[in-house]
Formats: C-alpha cells, structure tokens, sequence
C-alpha cells in the first residue's frame, strides 16, 4: 500500500469516527449555531488559523534541514535513557498479549489523529470560541518545541535501539506504515513523545468541556490513555519519552491559556464567538 493508500484509509477512518463522535455528543441546536454563526467564528479565530498554518508549513519545509542539523549538533541521548529506565519497555511488551498488538497498531495510526481532529471540531462548536482558540495554541506549542526537542537530542526508540529486546510490532503487522512515518518523522524523533503530549492535551481539554460533551470525556479518556501506551507497546518510545511527553501536554496547555488571555486583552468571558471562558469548565449555555 502505497503513502497515498495510507493516507487515504486514515483519512476515511478518522473522519468516520469524527462523525460518529459528533453524532453522539452534538445537538442538533448546537450543530444549527454553528453553522449559523460559522462566518464569525472563523473571523473569530482567522488570526490562530494563520498563525497554525505557517508553523506547520515550515515545520514541513524544514523538516531535512533540521535533520541534518540535529545529526550535527544534537546530544546522542539514547545510551543514557537505556541507562535510567533500562528494558522497561521490553517487560511491557512481554506482558501484553500479541492478540492485541493489531488494536494498539490501529489506536497509534488512526487514535491519535481522530483524537486531534475532534477535539477540534467540538470545541469549535462551543457557544465560545476562547477554548477552540487555546486548542490551537497548545498544538502549536507541542508541534513548535517538539521540533526543537528532535533538532537539540538525537534518541532512537526501542525497537531501534535494543531490537534483540524490543519488536517493532507496527512495521512488522503493516509494513507500508513505514511511508507514513517517514514522511513526517524520522527515527531520531522520539524524545518527547508528541504522541502522548498532544494526547493528554485533547484529555485536559476533554475534561475542560466535560459539563458540555460528557460523552466526548469518556471517549478521549479512553482513545487517549490507549494512545499513550501503545507507543510502548509497538517499541516506538521508551517510558522516559512519555514521561517528557506527559510534561510537554499539560505545561502547553496552562501555557496556552495565558498566551490566549493575553492575546484577548484579558475580556470578560462571553457565550460569543470569541470571549474567553473560566479555565475550569465549557458549559453551552
């Protein structure tokens, strides 16, 4: 199966499970507002749209620049997380059934993506676009000092690493997954995990909105804690890239807020298009 095979069955699969999450945690008042005041809202955000879109375009133009830079400046760290954690993700591996590597394989291609996509549809559809907005920004932040992280350390994953110990459980069930990782990564890209900080970002968020989409909570509980961890249990990160990982999510996502507030002036928080909201909760009024 060729990158644009790939590309294509998760495109379907992930925009299936958005449906279907939509149908489930969406109204049909909710659904009519926000096609109502689309145009607003997208005015709303226009700045934050702008800024994401250039920040992935360069992260895309720059991705070989930066790989040779990394490979040339980079601290080789592998040697020194193998010395701290040892074959902790060997054991995991040894503890989970084979018969379940096909659903780990699937939550780490198609999980993670629906994961990001939805949360961004749903907190789009909020009566304020204030949580949409700090979303954004936390993305932007994981994305922006993930690259930094990958050009400053050069880490192999285990199955790279300690391949004796570790199996590469994705390539070795799909193959043709390799493409798709190496379009938009590269094996020295491991530390932190953005798998997992980008995770436990859509988890914080989830939560954050749980008065509104309960449903949605349970959901990205779920999808995000098996995303997580089967980014060990295919060999691709070691416990120490999650930890990092963890870290990276829910320092991005304090950090978004302030950075939105600041950016908003500090306004009251509204139920229009782009006032901000209380940190702790998203309630559709």
């Amino acid at each position: 199966m060729a990158l644009p095979s790939v590309a294509i069955v998760t495109a379907v699969v992930v925009g299936l499970g958005l449906v279907a999450t939509c149908l489930l945690c969406l109204t049909a008042e909710q659904v009519r507002r926000t096609i109502d005041t689309f145009d607003r809202r997208i005015a709303s955000t226009a700045p934050y749209l702008a800024v994401a879109a250039v920040v992935f375009l360069l992260k895309w133009i720059t991705h070989d620049e930066r790989l040779d830079l990394s490979y040339a400046i980079g601290w080789r760290m592998t040697e020194s997380i193998y010395a701290v954690e040892g074959a902790f993700v060997a054991v995991l591996q040894d503890l989970i059934p084979p018969s379940l590597y096909g659903f780990f394989s699937g939550i780490y291609m198609f999980g993670f993506s629906y994961l990001l996509f939805t949360a961004a549809v749903l907190t789009f559809a909020l009566p304020s676009q204030r949580c949409f907005k700090e979303l954004l920004v936390a993305y932007l932040l994981n994305y922006s000092l993930g690259a930094v992280c990958y050009t400053l350390f050069v880490a192999y994953g285990p199955r790279n690493w300690i391949p004796a110990r570790v199996d590469g459980v994705l390539y070795d069930l799909y193959p043709q997954t390799q493409e798709v990782t190496a379009a938009v990564s590269a094996k020295t890209n491991v530390f932190p995990s953005l798998h997992t900080s980008l995770s436990v970002v859509v988890l914080l968020f989830a939560w954050r909105t749980h008065g509104t989409y309960p449903r949605w909570s349970s959901i990205a509980t779920f999808v995000a804690s098996s995303v997580v961890l089967s980014t060990m249990v295919l060999g691709i990160h070691w416990l120490f890239d999650v930890v990092a990982g963890v870290a990276l999510g829910i320092g991005s996502a304090v950090a978004a807020s302030r950075i939105v507030d600041r950016a908003e002036g500090g306004d009251p928080p509204t139920a229009s298009d782009d006032g901000p909201v209380a940190i702790t909760s998203e309630t559709d009024d």
